[in-house]
């Protein structure tokens, strides 16, 4: 009898151990814009044996994917320079933890193909569509392509709209010139558009992942962050390597035909990798640029919201 009750109270004894464990077990949530890293990780299987559970939470641009952020609900992010560095200036709590090397591609300044408009000099006096708010990538690309142009700031009205609503005006005739990026980019010059700029030589075409502040605080979500990061990476060299692949999963998820998407998905990035020192430097000059046109509410010091020891973090 006691026998058999030392055998019931170990196994009871084992049960309630993995139910806490399991009850203890990290779950992340991924911010994303469009499903790029959804797609990415999903095609790649990077993720299947990951020691922790996690979610997607899938956002149109920056702008909405940096409020969810601020308030907490999402652990990581992915954004370009310009809207990481905005959304630091406006008091949002993250670290920047790795660096993605965008392609200049994926950023353009459209026109409908019939428009009369041919260069960035012939935006002076007109209305330029910028998505997806003020401090992003397009808005960026903007103002350098205006100023290699010589046309001055103050010479283009600018309105910001979020990229789906922006992509129906766009496509409906509404809109003379566009800011944007992929996907809205892509889908659009696949439609006709007419591409007056990229971000060639202009922007510093650096993107980033970041992580909230207080994930970063849990010692157990920091090394789970770390393990992301990292298999991020891999997923982007897998990405690369494997562009058939990629493009078929990409074009699941976002129900954009394969032939659409493939111009995508083949400048998406590359590759992930560690933040660096010239990373740094590259983008204290854009904070600096946009703090001194008054965009960036407050200034930021790049070194201040990076941390570089995340991405090894064992």
């Amino acid at each position: 009898m006691k026998a058999g009750k030392s055998a019931l109270a170990l196994l009871l004894g084992i049960s309630l151990i993995a139910s806490a464990a399991k009850a203890e077990k990290v779950t992340l949530v991924l911010g994303d814009q469009a499903r790029n890293l959804r797609s990415l990780v999903e095609a790649s299987g990077v993720m299947k044996d990951a020691p922790y559970d996690y979610r997607w939470a899938n956002f149109q641009g920056a702008a909405p994917l940096f409020e969810a952020q601020r308030a907490g609900a999402v652990d990581t992010s992915y954004a370009g320079d310009l809207p990481v560095l905005m959304a630091a200036s406006g008091g949002v709590d993250l670290k920047i933890i790795a660096t993605n090397v965008g392609d200049s591609a994926s950023n353009g300044l459209i026109v409908p193909a019939d428009s009369p408009l041919h260069s960035v000099r012939d935006l002076a006096g007109k209305t330029v569509v910028v998505s997806s708010a003020r401090g992003s990538i397009s808005q960026h690309l903007l103002y350098e392509a205006l100023e290699e142009a010589g046309v001055p700031q103050t010479a283009v009205s600018v309105r910001f709209v979020l990229p789906t609503d922006a992509s129906a005006a766009f496509n409906s005739g509404q809109i003379a010139a566009w800011a944007t990026f992929d996907p809205y980019l892509g889908i659009a010059e696949q439609h006709g558009a007419r591409l007056l700029r990229d971000s060639k030589g202009l922007t510093t075409s650096l993107s980033f992942v970041t992580a909230t502040g207080s994930s970063l605080k849990d010692p157990q979500k920091r090394l789970a962050i770390a393990d992301f990061a990292r298999r991020l990476a891999q997923a982007r060299a897998w990405g690369i390597a494997h562009p058939v692949e990629y493009n078929k999963v990409y074009s699941s998820l976002t129900r954009l035909p394969p032939e659409v998407s493939k111009g995508i998905t083949g400048r998406i990035s590359h590759g992930i990798r560690p933040v660096t020192a010239e990373d740094i430097a590259k983008v204290q000059q854009v904070a600096d640029l946009f703090s001194s046109l008054a965009i960036l509410p407050n200034k930021v010091e790049v070194r201040a919201i990076t941390d570089t020891s995340v991405f090894d973090a064992r």
